[in-house]
Order: structure tokens, then C-alpha cells, then sequence
């Protein structure tokens, strides 16, 4: 067998932090097993649905690597296949419709409510004649759930969980303008698609009874099932907004790599020994579903932010360079030219050792690129008085000095100046930090003169004298 699994998000919205480790749990699973997973998006609320929802979806499965190669299918686009599987179970007894208005179950469900019963339908026109039907009333059409015994579902995460078959209705698979349900519309595709292992999150467990339904009315194999536990915040409260429940195009934003999205979500709630940096080609080798945990994962940016910085000092200087390039362009507001390009790839070896994101790494890397005369900080500010700039001043002339112009002869040059000047090392490389910089944090100050050249460091330095 084959084994087929599925991705099915609503385009109701962007792709979330939590449907992104559900469609990589998918993704790994499928790939551990030599199978292949699908996308379907479940486009079937068109008044919530939006072309730009998709594209977000897909564009952030792009970037995850997580696309699939099969075609993509569009759930509202088979709505006579999933109208004519209700036909079938109606034909066959093992649906009827119901007549029921809206006011009436209203009624019923005000009665349940008032007498403490589960809010639930109450099966009013499971044996009725249609010929008793009132005018005016276009029906539903709902399944025949079984009434007694109870079901049982082998799953893959949560172990072997029951319901009894009293607790389920009659639901709607058949809405009254003909369109179906979500119900009878995911088991459909899912059974026409060969889907034959279904991931999601166990927020989906009670809808999965519901939907086993359907697969005996229609005599059809039941995929396995793996719900697999949500994410809740650091607090242990449901994932929100104000944890982290971002949409994947927020975290490239933030400056995050796929590498480090990836390899801290497939952490929570599933782990390989002490293992905490896994590659993809790690992670298709040991995943199996059978090993997530039943336990809520906790979303902790530290984590993130140190898996993102580990990856940052992983990544090949010119690669990082191009990633890096559209944050610089925002904060400079202005592309970089291939000097200057050529100048970030050699910078990065000094930046990337202590940035956590692409954000934090653009912003440490502007000074090299940021025209003058500078603006400064105000601690930069505060280095650059007069003994200062009396330092600029003292240090010139030795700089001017350096034919060749390489960190050794840099670092010679001010410890010539320190030593005639009766000045500390670090009298001297805080202010000429600041000059060249703007700020007062850099990677070593030698490095960056020698990344600057002599004239531009001239002509920063001669700018404070200024």
C-alpha cells in the first residue's frame, strides 16, 4: 500500500503556525513512507474563502518546502460529486431528508436547553413519510447515524478512543439549497483522493466520529487517523495572537528561516532521543506519526529565536547575503549595489555570529551602508566627546600612514597610537567604534576598518572633526 496523506487548510485566512506543523507532520510522514501527500484546499464557505487566502497558503507552503507535486484540488469544485454520494445514501435508506423549519428546531433546542439536555437533533423526521412535509420548507438532507452499540477508533496518536453511538445525531450532509456540508464533502475527497492516512489536529477528533459514519453508510474503507495534540502558549492557554498564532508569512517577516520553522515544529509534541537540530533528511529518516505525543506542545520563541540563530551561522555567507537583501532595502530604504553586496557577503563571518534573526542581522549590518554623514546613537554620541574626537584626531595621521591596508597593520597602527598617546585599548576602539559606526556595538572594531577601506574610514573619522 501506498501511503497517502493529506493537507486540507481553509482559505478562510492566512497559514497559521499550527496548520503549518500539521501539514509538515503530514509531509514527513508521507515522505518516511515513500508515499506522497496531497493539498486540497477546502474552498467550500465562499463567502469567507478569498483568492488571496490561497495564495497566502500556498506561497508559505512554497517557502516551508512543503508543496506538493501532485495538482492541488479545490473542494468546491466537486460539489456534484459530493451531491451525488448524498443521493446515493438516500436511494439506499441511509439518509432521509428533514423538513424540519428553522423556527422549529429552535424550539427543540430551546426545550434541550431548559431541561439540561446536549443541544443535539432530535431525529424528528428519521421515519417520517415525505408526504407529511408542510409547504414552503426546501429540506436538508441528513445520514442515519447508528443509534446503538458504539464506535471505536484505532488512533494512531491517541490510542484507541470510543463513542457511544447514542451521543451522535442525525447531521446535515445536504444543506437545503442542494450545496454540501463539510462532513460529507471531506470524506468524499478524502475516499476519491485515496487519502489513506489522515493527520490533523484533535480538535477534529469529535467531527472524525461523526464522519466515520459516512465511510459505513457507503461501505468504504476507513483511512487511519492521527490527531495529533494542538499547540497551546508558554501559559498553557490555547495558542493566541499574543503567543505566536501568526500566519507563516509574519514569521518570514520577522526574519525567521524555513530551516529553523521546520526543525522547531516538528519538536513539538514529537522528538528523536536528545536530538534538538534535525535536518529534513534526519527527519524523514526517523518520523513516524505512531511516535507524536498525546500531549499539548507550548510555543516558546527563545527556542525559535536560538534554532533561527543556529541556522543564521550555518548558512553560506553569500546565500545568507540574498536573504539578507530585501530587509536591508527596507531599513536603508534603497537597494544595495554590487559593491555594497559584495562588501555584506564579506561582512557576514563578524555579523551572523550574534544575531537571532534576519532583522536583527540587517540591523547590525546597516552602518556599513548607511551614507554620511552618520547619525549617531546616544551613547555613540557620548563616546565622541572631546577626548574623542581628540582620539580621531591623534589616530589620522597613523592610519593615513598604512600602505597596506590589512587588519594586522590596522591593529599595529593603534596600539603605536595607544601606547604614544598613553591611552588604554579600549580608549581608543570605543570612540573610533563610534566614528565609524554610528553605534557602539560592531564586531571587532579591526575588522571593520579593514572591510571600510582607507578612504571611506578616513572620511568618517575627518566627519567627527567636523
Amino acid at each position: 500500500m501506498t501511503v497517502v496523506t493529506r493537507f486540507a487548510p481553509s482559505p478562510t485566512g492566512f497559514l497559521h503556525i499550527g496548520g503549518a506543523r500539521t501539514a509538515l507532520f503530514s509531509w514527513l510522514y508521507a515522505q518516511h513512507c515513500n508515499g506522497k501527500m496531497l493539498l486540497r484546499i477546502e474552498d467550500t464557505d465562499r463567502q469567507r474563502s478569498t483568492q488571496e487566502a490561497i495564495d497566502a497558503i500556498l506561497d508559505g507552503m512554497n517557502w516551508l518546502g512543503l508543496s506538493s507535486s501532485d495538482e492541488i484540488y479545490y473542494q468546491f469544485s466537486r460539489q456534484e460529486r459530493h451531491a451525488e454520494v448524498a443521493q446515493q445514501l438516500l436511494n439506499e435508506g441511509k439518509a432521509y431528508y428533514c423538513y424540519a423549519s428553522p423556527e422549529e428546531l429552535e424550539e427543540m433546542r430551546a426545550a434541550q436547553r431548559s431541561a439540561g439536555q446536549t443541544i443535539r437533533y432530535d431525529g424528528r423526521w428519521r421515519d417520517r413519510d415525505p408526504s407529511e412535509a408542510p409547504e414552503g420548507i426546501k429540506p436538508v438532507v441528513r445520514i442515519k447515524s447508528e443509534q446503538v452499540g458504539e464506535t471505536l477508533l484505532n488512533d494512531l496518536v491517541q490510542g484507541d478512543v470510543t463513542v457511544q453511538n447514542s451521543q451522535l445525531d442525525d447531521f446535515i450532509i445536504l444543506r437545503s439549497d442542494g450545496t454540501p456540508t463539510y462532513m460529507l464533502a471531506v470524506v468524499v475527497d478524502d475516499h476519491d483522493m485515496g487519502v489513506t492516512h489522515i493527520i490533523r489536529g484533535d480538535d477534529h477528533l469529535t467531527n472524525t466520529f461523526r464522519q466515520l459514519q459516512i465511510y459505513k453508510a457507503m461501505g468504504w474503507d476507513i483511512p487511519e487517523h492521527a490527531h495529533i495534540p494542538l499547540i497551546h502558549g508558554p501559559d498553557g492557554a490555547k495558542l493566541s495572537k499574543r503567543h505566536g498564532a501568526l500566519g507563516i508569512d509574519a514569521y518570514r517577516d520577522m526574519g525567521y528561516l524555513p530551516e529553523a520553522i521546520l526543525n522547531y515544529l516538528m519538536r513539538l509534541s514529537w522528538s528523536h532521543g536528545d536530538e534538538e537540530i534535525i535536518s529534513m533528511e534526519q527527519a524523514i529518516e526517523w518520523f513516524d506519526i505512531k511516535d507524536v505525543g498525546k500531549s499539548s506542545a507550548r510555543f516558546d520563541f527563545s527556542k525559535l529565536e536560538a534554532l533561527n540563530a543556529h541556522y543564521i551561522r550555518q548558512t553560506e555567507d553569500a546565500q545568507l547575503a540574498e536573504l539578507l537583501l530585501p530587509f536591508l532595502k527596507k531599513t536603508l530604504e534603497a537597494p544595495l549595489t554590487a559593491d555594497q553586496k559584495a562588501l555584506l557577503v564579506k561582512a557576514l563571518p563578524g555579523l551572523k555570529e550574534r544575531a537571532k534573526t534576519l532583522v536583527e542581522l540587517a540591523e547590525a549590518a546597516k552602518f556599513y551602508f548607511v551614507p554620511r554623514p552618520l547619525s549617531f546613537t546616544e551613547k555613540a554620541q557620548k563616546l565622541l566627546n572631546e577626548d574623542g574626537v581628540a582620539v580621531m584626531k591623534g589616530l589620522l595621521p597613523h592610519f593615513d600612514a598604512i600602505s597596506d591596508w590589512s587588519e594586522e597593520n590596522i591593529s599595529a597602527a593603534v596600539k603605536a597610537f595607544g601606547k604614544e598617546a598613553d591611552l588604554k585599548m579600549g580608549k581608543v576602539c570605543q570612540p573610533l567604534r563610534a566614528a565609524l559606526t554610528g553605534t557602539t556595538v560592531s564586531p571587532s572594531i579591526f575588522e571593520v576598518v579593514e572591510l571600510f577601506g582607507k578612504e571611506e574610514t578616513l572620511a568618517r573619522m575627518q566627519d567627527t572633526l567636523k
